[in-house]
This record gives C-alpha cells, sequence and structure tokens, in this order.
C-alpha cells in the first residue's frame, strides 16, 4: 500500500497511487490485449509483449512496493503507472497505424542518407 508509506510522489502533478498493484496488473493486461491484435512477428509486439509480461510476473510476485520499483527500474511506481499508461496508448495507435505493413509508394532515394 503505497498511500501508507509516502504521503508525496515528490514530482510535479503526479499523486501517489493507492494501489500500484491492481493499477499496473491491469494496465499491463490492457497492453497484453492490444498487442495480441498485431501480427506474431511485428518487432513492436514482441519486444512490448516481453517487457510487460516480465513487468506483470513482477506485480504478481511481489507484493512489496519498494522491492517492486527497485525490480522494474523505471523511477518510482506512480512513474511506472504513467509509463504503462503511454504505453497503452501507443499500442492502441500502433494497431491503427499497422506500420509493420509494406509502404504504399518506395520511398525517394537517399531518404535515410545523412548528410546528404
Amino acid at each position: 500500500m503505497a498511500g501508507l508509506l509516502k504521503k508525496t510522489t515528490g514530482l510535479v502533478g503526479l499523486a501517489v497511487s493507492q494501489n500500484p498493484h491492481e493499477r499496473l496488473r491491469v494496465l499491463y493486461s490492457k497492453i497484453l490485449a492490444s498487442v495480441q491484435t498485431m501480427p506474431q512477428d511485428a518487432a513492436y509486439r514482441k519486444y512490448t509483449e516481453q517487457l510487460v509480461n516480465q513487468r506483470l510476473d513482477f506485480v504478481k510476485t511481489e507484493p512489496d512496493v519498494e522491492k517492486l520499483e527497485k525490480k522494474i527500474n523505471s523511477g518510482q511506481i506512480e512513474e511506472v503507472i504513467f509509463q504503462a499508461e503511454c504505453e497503452l496508448s501507443l499500442s492502441r495507435k500502433m494497431s491503427e497505424w499497422k506500420p509493420w505493413e509494406p509502404l504504399i509508394e518506395e520511398p525517394p532515394p537517399n531518404q535515410w542518407k545523412w548528410p546528404i
């Protein structure tokens, strides 16, 4: 219970999460459901599933918030929740954008060459 351990995150605009385990469980489940709509060989799906499954395992097995923060190693648990919210939004956009599909037309020559 993060609310019992700390009164503030010390970060402007980021309130202490009252139930971080449940919030992350829900977010990670939604992310995993979202990437299921993508082809299995899509790079975004493969790497997102890998990371989210790893973090979901941490959430399921580590009841202590401080230890969970250390295992995930991405800041305070509230920051991890914010990252998961952003990842859920991105996963839904990626499903819409379909970056794994072939290009509609060939890119101009030297598009990726720098400096030109």
